[in-house]
């Protein structure tokens, strides 16, 4: 399936790893132009590269940290002083801790919204006007299984990315008539280096080893097995291709099942 991507510009944040590197490979694979960033820039730069030097693609990696104002202009600015417009934006920032309410300050609750909220509404901000502007666009924020089945023990991510689910559906009411579609991809458990290392210090706390943590996990989803990176990202490139234009306002649930509710 053509995906109607070759050529287009988009940028991915957090994509030096995880589901943010693989959603950038699969849209480079689609012929897109790429611009990624995250805050390290050793790690974004060899991105980059290896992303180049498999698919062709145009790339370019940049440092830059999006729970920043400074940061996240510099990021949309460059890719419009080098492409000339912004056609797609893969929101995505790392988790935020796991807590119970009983732990959680109301500081945490802050630095949660600026991480998992606040990023992608700051990025969104400076480049759905120029899609607006064009007359097409796709924005695909990178969310979690947490907006639809709460998970114990994660009480920022339920509570700030479901209010970043309501914002997306909003916004993608306003801007629907302009060629603009506004969706999440919400992962469930996924083979991470990330979650790998959740899977260490958690299991340390419960005092079980890496792989019994794993296998837990994979217990928990019908398939029985997390998922891979690039299962996730096919999910980002076809809401962000040309094929999912009458799609907007969506969650797309990539979960192998996990969530139990009808919706």
């Amino acid at each position: 399936m053509d995906l109607g991507l070759k050529g287009r510009v988009a940028l991915v944040a957090a994509a030096s790893g995880g589901i943010g590197y693989a959603s950038a490979f699969e849209l480079a694979r689609e012929g897109a132009r790429l611009f990624i960033c995250s805050r390290d820039e050793g790690r974004i730069g060899e991105a980059a590269e290896k992303i180049r030097a498999e698919t062709g693609a145009e790339v370019e990696g940049l440092a830059a940290d999006v729970t920043g104002d400074a940061d996240a202009e510099r990021f949309v600015r460059r890719a419009c002083e080098a492409a000339g417009r912004v056609d797609v934006l893969v929101t995505n920032a790392g988790g935020s801790p796991g807590s119970t309410f009983e732990e959680t300050g109301l500081e945490m609750y802050r630095r949660a919204f600026e991480l998992n909220a606040l990023s992608a509404i700051r990025l969104a901000s400076l480049v759905v006007p120029l899609m607006r502007e064009r007359r097409w666009g796709r924005v695909v924020n990178i969310t979690s299984i947490s907006v639809k089945q709460p998970i114990a023990g994660l009480l920022l991510s339920n509570t700030v990315r479901a209010g970043l689910t309501g914002w997306a559906k909003t916004l993608s009411n306003e801007v629907a008539a302009e060629g603009v579609t506004v969706n999440n991809v919400a992962p469930g458990w996924t083979l991470t280096a990330r979650q790998e290392q959740h899977a260490v210090e958690r299991g340390a706390r419960a005092g079980k080893t890496r792989e019994e943590m794993i296998e837990g996990w994979a217990s928990e989803v019908p398939m029985r097995r997390m998922a891979r990176p690039e299962e996730i990202a096919a999910a980002v490139a076809f809401l962000a291709s040309e094929r999912a234009s009458y799609i907007t306002g969506q969650t797309l649930v990539v979960d192998g099942g996990w969530v139990k509710g009808l919706y």
